[in-house]
């Protein structure tokens, strides 16, 4: 099973940092090893999995509930940086989630950006083809691969090589059902292994592989490869799709000296 390459990365932390939180596990078959086993394999396959059943309504209720309460800054659509909620550095850190990244990733895999995407009519919005390729940095020095280099919300950001990419593993738990009419990510199956791709390569894979709609359930979670390529159209429904983008790593250096910001 693919495991983070020990020369790719420098992990200077201890999963003790990171321990699964207390709150009630869900025991079922969807988290039961030989199913992992076989959606590790899907995932380093087709670049993304679907698990429909993870957390439970009242848990996705009550979550939903605190950051709308929340005093963060929101933009149009959602909150950049969102580990600094408690309530999200606490899913984060759910054994429910871990469980998974550590199957993909390696025993050392920890959460270290999060993110609300919030589509609803009242804040509707599309995103085009592309892949997910910047990662927070710490602190900004010049290495060969990474850049171009921006700040986003005080925090540094640097474009990264495939060899960084492919230790990292998104997460996204769903506050609300995602459908095929209010905008939800679609990917193009396979794509991730293709490495870091221009803008007119994603358009031509477009042409030629079939999208795949990621619907999924209230409370179910979808796991991708940042390299995977992917969209969302704009929401054709009242209903809203809030979800929480989590992205784990399995080390937070890498070789080139440059260590991941969490945020």
């Amino acid at each position: 099973m693919p495991r983070a390459k020990p020369d790719e990365c420098n992990s200077d932390i201890s999963p003790a940092d990171y321990a699964p939180s207390q709150c009630r596990r869900i025991e079922s078959d969807i988290l039961a090893i030989d199913y992992m086993t076989e959606t590790s394999a899907v995932i380093e396959q087709r670049g993304f999995a679907t698990f429909p059943a993870v957390f439970l309504p009242h848990e996705m209720e009550q979550l939903t509930h605190d950051l709308e309460q929340s005093e963060l800054r929101r933009s149009k659509a959602g909150i950049r940086h969102a580990l600094r909620h408690e309530g999200i550095r606490d899913l984060a850190a759910d054994s429910r989630l871990l469980s998974v990244a550590r199957e993909i990733l390696g025993h050392e895999a920890m959460p270290f950006r999060a993110t609300l995407f919030d589509k609803s009519p009242q804040a509707n919005w599309l995103v085009v083809w592309h892949q997910d390729t910047a990662l927070p940095i710490r602190n900004r020095h010049d290495a060969l691969g990474w850049g171009p280099w921006s700040v986003k919300d005080g925090i540094t950001y640097a474009h990264a090589p495939a060899t960084a990419l492919c230790q990292v593993l998104a997460l996204r738990v769903h506050l609300d059902e995602s459908n095929a009419n209010n905008g939800p990510l679609r990917v193009l199956s396979g794509t991730h292994v293709k490495g870091v791709l221009t803008d007119n390569d994603m358009e031509e894979l477009a042409r030629s592989i079939t999208p795949i709609d990621c619907v999924v359930p209230q409370g179910g979670l979808l796991a991708m490869r940042p390299l995977i390529v992917h969209a969302s159209s704009k929401s054709h429904s009242q209903i809203p799709r809030r979800v929480v983008h989590i992205e784990y790593a399995a080390c937070t250096s890498f070789s080139a000296g440059l260590e991941l910001a969490i945020t």
